[in-house]
């Protein structure tokens, strides 16, 4: 974290207050894109502030990341899909079995997409071309949610209510990490600058820590009713993560140090957030803006 540095945060509208931008990711193209889960829709805000809005989309489209084909890949938990959106908004859906519930995405290392499936408690696998593999995760009820690619050549995700947070290999096979804090409630998860994979605990109010070896720390925020939700590595080799309930957004450097920022609009439901192209951090409301958090 840098000593003394200065954020500026501004929010650019993208869509009405009910439309709930949810997730944001950069775009090969330079745009942002963010998923309108309540609207059904893609948004694409392009560098010079144009708004595109795509759609509609199979239902429920909630987290959005960039592909390893130039193309943006999102989940829609609600129409038990995989979508796929082009730079030129073309998309293309892909069915998954009924009770599903997609949840989060990642583009993995072997060159596909891996999603958590929340109402089947498992992970999935979908290839370029729309192949889809399926992998169940030990135990019932767990709710598999965020996912992110390791710095170990696996997936990580979060089991939001086995209060855990799981590993799985290129091939299938799954790990299982108990959480030391009853009622944790994991949500986001991110690989760090230090080679361990951070997470939010929304129902605990802490940012954890766990390394590839299963070790994990945490870190209480100064509010444990905050509610943290996603997290990213951000600007200044820092993770930074949205605060719900508190409509902030926090800083955490990787040996434990904690700010918080508000946003601008009080009650504005931050969720996703990423590193756009300009270097900058950006963060969905869900009041219909996006936020543009820059550090000086």
């Amino acid at each position: 974290m840098s000593e003394g540095s200065h954020v500026t945060i501004k929010e650019f509208r993208v869509s009405g207050p009910d439309a709930g931008p949810y997730s944001v990711a950069a775009g090969a193209d330079g745009a942002l894109w963010c998923t309108l889960v309540h609207e059904g829709r893609i948004a694409r805000m392009a560098p010079d502030g144009g708004l595109t809005v795509h759609g509609p989309v199979p239902a429920g489209p909630m987290i959005i990341t960039a592909g390893p084909d130039g193309a943006l890949w999102f989940t829609a938990f609600h129409g038990d899909a995989i979508g796929r959106i082009t730079p030129a908004g073309e998309i293309t859906p892909f069915a998954l079995p009924s009770g599903w519930g997609p949840c989060g995405i990642a583009a993995g290392p072997d060159g596909a997409l891996w999603f958590t499936r929340m109402h089947a408690g498992g992970v999935g696998r979908i290839t370029v071309d729309g192949q889809v593999s399926a992998f169940p995760v030990p135990g019932e009820g767990t709710m598999p949610s965020m996912i992110a690619a390791g710095p170990d050549e696996a997936l990580w995700f979060t089991l939001n209510q086995g209060n855990a947070i799981g590993r799985i290999a290129p091939d299938g096979e799954v790990a299982v990490h108990p959480l030391p804090t009853e009622g944790s409630a994991p949500v986001g998860i991110a690989a760090g600058p230090d080679g361990a994979l951070w997470f939010t605990g929304i129902g605990a109010g802490h940012i954890g820590r766990i390394t590839s070896d299963g070790k994990v720390t945490e870190f209480p925020l100064p509010d444990r009713g905050a509610r943290p939700h996603a997290i990213v590595a951000g600007p200044g080799g820092d993770l930074w993560f949205t605060e719900w309930a508190t409509a902030h957004v926090g800083r955490i450097s990787p040996d434990g140090r904690i700010d918080e920022h508000p946003l601008p609009t009080p009650g504005c439901e931050p969720h996703g957030l990423a590193v756009g192209p300009d270097g900058a951090l950006w963060v969905a409301l869900e009041i219909g803006t996006l936020a543009r958090v820059a550090v000086a």
